[in-house]
């Protein structure tokens, strides 16, 4: 993400573009428009659902850690995780994807 824009405009901008590429995307929790992370829900449409948080590499580049140590989760399970991280800092952004594939379109390394 570029330090001219805010997470707003970054998150909003790759969501339409994942629309547009015919990849179901919405913003399910709009955090802190200058500064909140994003977190990921990927729904894969049958085998359950990836999350993935925000983080940075060692680099500073984008990159993901996945929740549950990888593993996909049941839907229930996913939005339950998401409810807590909510809950323990309301400036997050969650975005659900929906692809097949488990693509991530925002880019970056899942460490």
């Amino acid at each position: 993400m570029s330090s001219l824009f805010g997470s707003d405009f970054w998150i909003m901008a790759q969501v339409r573009q994942s629309n547009q590429e015919g990849i179901p995307a919405m913003v399910i929790h709009k955090g802190d428009a200058d500064r909140g992370s994003l977190l990921l829900k990927i729904n894969l449409l049958g085998p359950g659902c990836q999350v993935l948080n925000q983080t940075r590499d060692i680099d500073g580049n984008l990159a993901w850690l996945a929740a549950n140590k990888g593993e996909l989760m049941a839907e229930r399970d996913a939005d339950e995780y998401i409810e807590r991280a909510i809950k323990r800092d309301p400036d997050v952004w969650v975005v659900e994807l929906e692809d097949r594939n488990g693509n991530n379109p925002f880019g970056g390394e899942v460490l």
